[in-house]
């Protein structure tokens, strides 16, 4: 319930800014990408402002998750080494308590048959 409510405590003021972004940058702009020829119709694109805006976020949003991701690689290998440790660190605990039970019950008959 919480989550839901949070999740609506921020889409909503999120979409109102969008809206008002998108209705405030209705303008046609061309983005040329030919520097020596900013007329060149060929590596230009042309589309309204809001367009433009919400790609440059998309594109910031992908480049910063990604620099995160690898950023953070040594810690998630140093917690998947961690984890196969402790599963055989686990194995190895759970062979020698068989053990132990095993000597404890041959050690423990003889006794009881007196």
């Amino acid at each position: 319930m919480m989550k839901k409510l949070m999740n609506i405590l921020v889409l909503i003021p999120v979409g109102i800014v969008l809206i008002v972004l998108s209705v405030a940058n209705r303008q046609t702009v061309t983005l040329a990408l030919n520097p020596f020829n900013p007329a060149d119709s060929v590596l230009s694109v042309s589309a309204p402002f809001f367009v433009f805006l919400f790609l440059a976020v998309i594109l910031g949003l992908i480049v910063g998750s990604l620099a995160t991701w690898f950023g953070q690689g040594k810690y998630r290998k140093r917690a998947r080494n961690e984890a196969t440790e402790a599963v055989k660190w686990h194995a190895e605990a759970e062979k020698h308590r068989t053990r132990a039970e095993t000597i404890a019950s041959q050690t423990l008959l003889p006794a009881a048959s007196k």
